[in-house]
């Protein structure tokens, strides 16, 4: 078997969980100040973070599964609680054995 990054039996922290809630759409706000180059509007008008092609946050650094910008990450993202509802939801969605 192969546990991957995102493996749901070892306990969700920021340092363990690999950026599973990277691949969530987030929304900028007004305080918020993340490079232009890794952001987009999107459909609405709104600002969010761009992302790539696989699906994962611009921001993330896919060698280390680490955001690149972490000092400066958005509000949204600050505010993201490891291991809460939505984070272990995350988890097991993003789970490959």
């Amino acid at each position: 078997m192969t546990i991957s990054a995102c493996d749901t039996r070892e306990r969700a922290t920021c340092a363990t969980c690999k950026a599973c809630c990277c691949r969530l759409e987030v929304m900028l706000m007004g305080d918020d100040d993340i490079p232009p180059e890794l952001t987009e509007q999107d459909r609405w008008g709104g600002w969010i973070m761009a992302r790539r092609e696989d699906g994962w946050c611009a921001a993330l650094d896919r060698k280390t599964m680490l955001c690149t910008i972490y000092a400066q990450r958005p509000m949204i993202c600050g505010e993201y609680q490891a291991g809460d509802d939505d984070c272990l939801d995350q988890r097991r969605l993003h789970h490959i054995d």
